[in-house]
């Protein structure tokens, strides 16, 4: 066979197969494979037994904390024990004591919405979007009764 007859038949065929090709690349299943999420996450409450957990056919979510000290310990703490950013220090009086002379409802405010002052920055929720504005405000309390 002439090479020339052999490569216009390798072209043809080839440009026969290619929209084949593509229209099983667009179908809704193609697509489905394509976007599909690559695994799961399941999330384990304490004490619970993996195995079981394991073949669980609902993905769980972390809850947030609860309590007001609880919401402290695993949220504000990070900054509130430290000094991080210009925090006060939970404790101390004195560096509490111009917050709560603006009123609780402001340091509330603040905590929730976030804040940025000429001393430091305080994000909204302390970093953790997940928690209530009930479970802020708690917190809030909680470190305030804390620092008089």
């Amino acid at each position: 066979m002439n090479p020339r007859h052999s490569s216009f038949l390798a072209s043809a065929a080839l440009a026969l197969l290619l929209p084949v090709a593509a229209a099983d690349h667009n179908t809704p299943a193609a697509l489905e494979a394509r976007i599909a999420p690559e695994g799961r996450l399941n999330v384990v409450a304490p004490g619970a037994d993996s195995a079981s957990a394991a073949g669980a056919q609902t993905t769980q979510t972390a809850q947030a904390p609860q309590s007001a000290k609880a919401v402290y310990d695993q949220v504000c703490a990070v900054c509130h024990n430290a000094g991080i950013a210009g925090a006060p220090l939970t404790g101390d009086a004195s560096a509490w004591q111009s917050r709560i002379d603006r009123g609780l409802a402001a340091m509330v405010a603040n905590a929730i919405n976030g804040f940025q002052g000429a001393t430091g920055v305080m994000p909204a929720k302390g970093g953790n979007a997940a928690l209530s504005d009930d479970a802020v405000a708690a917190a809030v309390e909680w470190m305030v009764e804390q620092s008089q």
